[in-house]
């Protein structure tokens, strides 16, 4: 008997987009997707039966009511219904599309043809059940990071066959491994790419097979910055982190640890209202906030070791 899922319908209002798409993900959904309806934006969301009840539905109802009632907006509609497992894999599917993002990528679904003609780095992308599609704000934030980060780099930094100084980077929470493989397409040598979830370590592996990266430049494993330690050779040069600001400041001495004078990061994940908590813990130990980038409710701070 095939394996049923809950399918989340949510009509809402335009602005509301991040924050639904941050409260599912926290709510533990697999897979998202979202299309216009007139004015309003209609969020799916899918999720399997025996992770929540009913209770638990209701209780995310009442959840996406008050973050709108916080910021002032009108509440959303949540309707639910159970699917066949086959009709989730594809339900989501057919409302992604190519996405640019910045002026060097473009995020190309994997069973869509590969575009015949781009100037851009195009990312492949099968997300699976992990985060990161190139919709949300903060993996967009961060791609755009890396892309002013990468380009900085002198000519001596980019990838090529007698290259002096190769670039390391650390990819902490890796989702589906889009920031890893956006990170080796901009020029650097290796990423080490963890994160807790095994299903987001299988995805990285299958994205880094998609865009036919080498298994020497992106090391997929699972866990955390205690795995990154026993990976590594030496401190790295960069660090990319989208994942929650409790996250980022319970792990900031972690990350510290394995940077050196010169290391620079991205930390995304962050409400807001959140930033001046994870920059404060950031500067205990060390860091210069260089720059706050912001789409919407999300932002992303741009860092370096002092």
């Amino acid at each position: 008997m095939a394996n049923t899922w809950w399918e989340l319908q949510i009509l809402c209002e335009p602005d509301l987009e991040d924050t639904i798409f941050w409260r599912l993900e926290n709510f533990g959904c697999r897979g998202t997707a979202i299309e216009g309806k007139g004015n309003s934006s209609l969020v799916k969301a899918y999720l399997p039966e025996f992770q929540v009840d009913l209770l638990d539905l209701a209780a995310l109802s009442l959840w996406l009511r008050q973050d709108a009632l916080c910021v002032g907006l009108s509440a959303p509609n949540l309707n639910w219904q159970l699917i066949d497992e086959e009709d989730w894999a594809t339900s989501w599917k057919q409302y992604w599309q190519p996405e640019k993002i910045g002026d060097r990528f473009l995020i190309n679904p994997a069973w869509l043809p590969f575009p015949e003609s781009t100037e851009r780095l195009v990312i492949r992308l099968d997300p699976g059940v992990a985060f990161g599609t190139g919709n949300h704000a903060t993996t967009q934030l961060c791609l755009e990071s890396l892309e002013m980060r990468l380009s900085q780099l002198p000519k001596s930094f980019v990838n090529s066959e007698t290259q002096k100084e190769p670039i390391v980077i650390a990819d902490i929470g890796c989702g589906s491994g889009i920031l890893s493989i956006g990170a080796v397409l901009l020029g650097a040598e290796k990423v080490y790419a963890v994160d807790n979830d095994p299903l987001a370590v299988q995805s990285t592996f299958s994205n880094r097979a998609l865009n036919d990266i080498s298994p020497k430049r992106l090391i997929p494993a699972e866990g955390s910055v205690d795995i990154l330690k026993k990976l590594i050779e030496a401190p790295v040069d960069g660090i990319v982190c989208n994942i929650l600001a409790d996250v980022i400041i319970e792990l900031v001495p972690e990350i510290t640890a394995i940077s050196k004078p010169s290391t620079w990061a991205i930390f995304s994940g962050i409400l807001l209202e959140q930033s001046k908590a994870v920059a404060d813990a950031l500067e205990q130990h060390g860091w210069v906030i260089a720059t706050l980038w912001k789409k919407k409710e999300w932002c992303c701070l741009n860092v370096r070791r002092s």
